[in-house]
């Protein structure tokens, strides 16, 4: 039998190019979409910035952010493609939890 939910979680590196105005922006355009399509279960602002492994895009620092959610299978991938297409984010990863 196919599930109807499950827990998922989406880590997300944002740019620090912008203002803080712009990422907060960001932070709750993507709560809002998860909200719509999916259960929000908690958002973890705590990691902030941090420095990267290896510079992306010329930028050496990032804002992690860690969304933990539970929708149909079929959101998680279409939230990957939104967040994949998105100036100032840097890397995206949703996973099952």
């Amino acid at each position: 039998m196919a599930k109807l939910s499950e827990n998922y979680e989406a880590m997300v590196v944002f740019s620090l190019k912008k203002d803080e105005e712009a990422l907060r922006a960001l932070i709750e355009k993507f709560k809002g979409v998860i909200e719509r399509h999916a259960t929000l279960n908690e958002i973890n602002e705590d990691w902030g910035k941090r420095k990267l492994a290896y510079p992306i895009n010329y930028e050496t620092e990032g804002y992690y952010v860690l969304y933990t959610f539970t929708s149909e299978p079929n959101f998680p991938a279409e939230l990957n493609r939104r967040l994949n297409i998105t100036d100032g984010v840097l890397r995206a990863l949703v996973t099952t939890k």
